[in-house]
């Protein structure tokens, strides 16, 4: 039985050849009326399809947020699964946003949906949520390591709601390392030894500033949403990551999404924001 290809040898790859943009696949009920389909399965086909035809060929990572789906009920995600097997097979690599997080069984059924071989959302990576401990997310970091996946850790993310939990620091943790510094030790720890790229990365948004207080280079990926319509540039993105910028995976979608329905203008949009993204961290 071959042994899969890692997710980060597969990234690395993906983003030396394509750049490291990733782009959300969020059909918000507003972008559809900006698009102007219908709020219903129709509209939500429409959308996707059109985001996957314009931009799989092209980007390294599509990142299609679930929730948006999973509103349509079956249906909803019917248009999913189409949505990551399309986009897949156009050559770009899908990470599910799905931010989930339970403990023991519970855990290995959301991994199983996702990161099995053969289901019918099997994605290159989830993101996934650590929040009840780190060692709940064990079934998954199993799951993903014998699949050829990878993780999205929520680490450091950009609502300012995070900082309640993410930046509380353990009474019993000497030296006074947050939870956020906390779940990037541990995916160092996963992605030791790996080459050229672990396959367990973090969630770090791009409009948080100066990092420096972090230890950021974990071996792994970074997903840095927040640039586009949060605020963030990619020239932020040195100041942010500073020596771990060439790690960073970052996400644009409503800054992209925003010029469809039109693929050539979608296709112009994306690839501005992926020179300015290499321009900034070729400079850094």
């Amino acid at each position: 039985m071959s042994v899969p290809e890692p997710f980060g040898a597969r990234l690395r790859r993906a983003m030396d050849e394509r750049g490291p943009l990733c782009v959300g696949i969020d059909p918000h009920a507003s972008l559809l009326t900006d698009w102007g389909l219908n709020d219903d399965i129709a509209g939500l086909e429409r959308f996707s399809r059109t985001v996957v035809e314009a931009l799989a060929d092209r980007v390294a990572v599509l990142k299609p947020q679930s929730a948006f789906f999973e509103r349509f009920g079956s249906r909803g995600v019917a248009v999913l699964e189409k949505s990551v097997e399309e986009a897949r097979a156009a050559g770009a690599l899908v990470v599910m946003d799905a931010k989930r997080g339970d403990i023991g069984s519970t855990m290995a059924a959301y991994a199983e949906a996702f990161l099995s071989k053969g289901a019918p959302l099997f994605s290159d990576a989830l993101t996934v949520s650590p929040y009840l401990g780190y060692g709940s997310l064990k079934p998954a970091v199993d799951l993903a390591r014998e699949s050829g996946a990878g993780l999205f850790v929520l680490a450091l993310t950009s609502n300012p709601e995070g900082r309640e939990v993410q930046h509380a620091v353990r009474a019993e943790e000497t030296g006074g390392r947050n939870v956020g510094a906390t779940v990037l030790a541990h995916l160092a720890a996963e992605n030791a030894g790996e080459a050229p790229l672990g396959s367990f990365g973090a969630v770090v948004g791009a409009t948080l500033g100066d990092l420096s207080s972090y230890d950021l280079e974990i071996n792994g990926p970074l997903l840095a949403p927040g640039i586009g319509a949060q605020g963030a540039t990619p020239a932020d993105l040195p100041g942010v990551f500073g020596a771990a910028v060439r790690q960073v995976v970052p996400n644009v979608s409503r800054g992209v999404l925003r010029h469809g329905p039109d693929v050539a203008a979608l296709r112009a949009s994306a690839e501005r924001f992926a020179a300015e993204i290499g321009a900034a961290v070729t400079a850094a």
